[in-house]
């Protein structure tokens, strides 16, 4: 069913429940896709259908702190075992080239990797495990967590918002285009990480067929 269409059938109240859900669940580290949500409910919110895009881009903000946060104490206590079991659970996911181009952006931009991963579909599901796992201070993590969260999920609520408002009379057109347009932005991040990934996994086999010749000499 069409996402827009399955949000129509419930309470405002329940929206707001869903997207912040969603959303917190992906920032945890489980492969959803919280954006097509956030944008549907957003065009929703357009279409004067009940929902306070207000209330909504709170709702989608807090589900994007607070499950980042989890994500965080969650891979902080798990530590790198965790990431080599969700590698198992989630190969396309977590697979060993992912997780090191990942962590090469962490131990690259530190705190930005966190605020900027939240506008990247899979850098989201990693920030906050990642950042546990390589124990970034809490503080630092914190304020990155609360800004990016602010401005993605307020920012990508307001913008389909004002579109949707301002493009009121083909805003029917617009729905299915604006998830198709975020389905698009989200699998092409994803192609050029993998892409990515693919080249870190055949640099790190490189580096370990290496080793062995190295301690041979």
């Amino acid at each position: 069913m069409h996402v827009q269409d399955w949000l129509d059938t419930v309470p405002a109240a329940a929206v707001y429940a869903v997207v912040a859900l969603v959303i917190g669940l992906e920032s945890l580290g489980i492969p959803l896709p919280g954006e097509i949500i956030l944008v549907s409910a957003a065009l929703m919110s357009a279409q004067h259908s009940g929902i306070n895009p207000v209330v909504l881009g709170a709702c989608a903000t807090a589900g994007a702190v607070v499950g980042d946060s989890i994500g965080y104490a969650i891979g902080r206590k798990g530590g790198r075992p965790l990431l080599t079991w969700l590698g198992k659970r989630f190969p396309k996911h977590f697979s060993e080239g992912h997780v090191a181009t990942a962590e090469r952006s962490f131990e690259k931009w530190g705190m930005w990797a966190v605020f900027f991963g939240r506008f990247v579909a899979l850098l989201r599901i990693f920030a906050g495990p990642l950042a546990g796992v390589l124990r970034m201070p809490y503080w630092k993590f914190l304020v990155a967590n609360v800004l990016g969260g602010i401005c993605w999920a307020g920012g990508t609520t307001a913008v389909i918002y004002y579109v949707g408002v301002v493009a009121e009379s083909w805003l029917k057109k617009f729905s299915w285009l604006g998830l198709v347009v975020a389905a698009l932005i989200g699998l092409t991040s994803m192609l050029v990480l993998k892409r990515k990934a693919k080249k870190a996994q055949a640099a790190q086999r490189r580096t370990e067929e290496a080793e062995p010749v190295a301690a041979g000499e």
